[in-house]
């Protein structure tokens, strides 16, 4: 075989092994899987919302003061990024929580599954 040969099975081969460890490294990152996220956050949302807010779809619109749930999912604004921006500001009518990285991304999770299609 000619020497441009090789080297073009040698490029094919270190690229497919490139995205074969990019795939590996990228499910290998721990990151909890999104139904687990979503569980999460409803056992989050139970233990710390659930006082103030419906936080169920089932109870949603059901009490007045803070908004419930499925209100907040369905607000046009309402991304994940928007809802982990809000639980790290301080809000007067709102507890002053302190929650991790990870439980935001859960909260969020919950959330925005209650998003009606």
């Amino acid at each position: 075989m000619a020497r441009s040969t090789w080297l073009q099975i040698l490029i094919e081969l270190l690229g497919a092994l490139a995205v074969l460890l990019f795939v590996r490294l990228h499910h290998a990152s721990g990151a909890p899987l999104p139904s687990e996220g979503i569980a999460a956050g409803h056992r989050l949302a139970e233990a710390w919302c659930r006082d103030c807010h419906a936080i169920e779809a089932d109870t949603a619109g059901t009490r007045g003061g803070p908004p419930d749930f499925v209100a907040l999912a369905n607000r046009p604004s309402t991304t994940a990024l928007s809802l982990k921006v809000f639980f790290k500001t301080s809000h007067h009518r709102m507890p002053n929580l302190i929650i991790t990285p990870e439980q935001a991304d859960d909260l969020a999770s919950y959330i925005l599954s209650l998003r009606r299609n």
